[in-house]
């Protein structure tokens, strides 16, 4: 949530900055509201000073003897009257509070311009992408011998699905235990396990509610819970209503989850494998940090995901997200896309964002930035960030590592975590 001070203090600013993600903002219509809520906030303030002055005439009148009578009724139409204003503004505050929670965050000042991915900007790479002697499979043909299994997890659960079954299964688990433990023992993470049913008032804290409904899973019989689309969600939750002293600070966490997302809008794209699916798993990484501290802890969870790649020897490119490319909460993001030798292109792995106060503003997260109980409050700046996505690392994993076979050379760093195995050998037995 913006800070709405800074809004009415900055009117045009705020409009130019989300002019530059695409977002329009009203400026007459802004001011309307404002004026709406002085005229209302003036009438309830005016009638509560109404009914204070008439009871305390009632007083002062019945001390002194005075028949109080007519001054009563009028006490009595004054507490009516404002009892329908307090309503009118406590009714207007709450459609206002749901209208800036449909504004999205200001981008940075120097977040490249742009519209789409198409514009966004090259500011790193590692490797160099394999040259093969023959035209490189896809993930779902490599599959297809490994442990891949989209139609039984169609009969299932229906499209955007997948089953992943013996050795391809375990290299998942690998993937997933390889990345936490970097995680944990190297960058400094506190290893959480979340729900992944949350509800709604957590999914608002962090800016999927109420803008992209359309894109969750809800628990039938109950509105109110919502399957999580990232562990992004309960972890910057995890202090939503507190107040932190500033020494706590920074807050690092880590977790391994399942995540469900609708992928609303998105049907006719990716629709061959598991690039965009229903039900997925991630790694992701999340920190709360003092607001001066934010553009250096950016640069390091972003780094903290390049450490996974770089380990796993896949060839990847770091891109600077233009204003357009942004995403709802975010003030500036970078992403990584990893290579993939069957589509001859980077394809995203990781997303990392600095999102600024705006999620602890909506989330009620603040921190006390001067010792003692009165000491002054602040917001601290939320980051998270793929530390990586791992269906789409496995993909990685089996199309820059295959063999002319078919078969998956294991990289380096996973071979601990699957007891010594230096390949996965292609068996068109796995379907059986």
């Amino acid at each position: 949530m913006l800070d709405l001070r800074f809004v009415r203090q900055n009117p045009q600013l705020v409009r130019d900055a989300l002019a530059r993600r695409g977002e329009a903002f009203d400026l007459e219509h802004f001011r309307q509201q404002e004026q709406t809520r002085k005229t209302l906030t003036e009438r309830a303030e005016s009638l509560r000073h109404e009914r204070n002055e008439t009871s305390k005439r009632i007083g002062e009148m019945k001390r002194a003897g005075v028949d109080a009578s007519d001054a009563i009724e009028k006490a009595e139409t004054a507490r009516g009257a404002l009892s329908a204003a307090n309503a009118a503004l406590d009714e207007f505050e709450r459609e206002y509070h749901t209208s800036m929670l449909g504004w999205p965050n200001l981008p940075e000042a120097d977040v490249p311009d742009g519209a789409s991915d198409a514009d966004n900007v090259e500011v790193g790479t590692f490797g160099v992408p394999r040259t093969f002697d023959w035209t490189p499979r896809d993930h779902v043909e490599l599959g297809d011998t490994l442990g891949l299994e989209f139609e039984r997890a169609s009969k299932l659960s229906g499209s955007r699905f997948a089953l992943l079954r013996g050795a391809l299964a375990r290299l998942n688990r690998a993937l997933a235990t390889f990345m936490l433990d970097v995680h944990v023992s190297e960058h400094g993470y506190e290893e959480v396990n979340v729900p992944v049913l949350v509800r709604r008032e957590t999914l608002q804290g962090t800016g999927q509610l109420p803008k992209f409904e359309h894109d969750q899973f809800h628990v039938a019989g109950d509105e109110g819970m919502f399957l999580i689309p990232t562990s992004e969600v309960p972890l910057t939750s995890l202090y939503r209503g507190e107040i932190l002293d500033l020494n706590r600070l920074p807050l690092k966490f880590v977790a391994h989850s399942l995540c469900f997302r609708r992928e609303a809008g998105a049907y006719g794209k990716d629709t061959r494998g598991m690039i965009r699916m229903h039900q997925f798993e991630k790694v992701e990484l999340v920190q709360i940090v003092a607001p001066q501290d934010s553009a250096e802890a950016l640069h390091a969870l972003t780094r903290h995901a390049e450490v996974v790649l770089e380990r796993l020897e896949l060839p990847y490119r770091k891109m600077a997200l233009c204003a357009g490319d942004l995403g709802f909460s975010a003030a500036r993001t970078f992403d990584l896309e990893v290579w993939l030798p069957s589509q001859n292109r980077y394809r995203e792995i990781s997303s990392c964002s600095n999102c600024h106060d705006f999620q602890a503003r909506r989330m009620g997260c603040r921190i006390r930035t001067e010792p003692g109980k009165k000491g002054a409050i602040s917001f601290p700046h939320t980051l998270n960030g793929s530390g990586v996505a791992i269906g789409r690392c496995l993909i990685a994993v089996m199309e820059n590592f295959q063999d002319a076979n078919g078969d998956i050379v294991i990289p380096d760093a996973l071979r601990p975590y699957m007891g010594g195995a230096e390949k996965l050998v292609a068996e068109p037995s796995t379907k059986t």
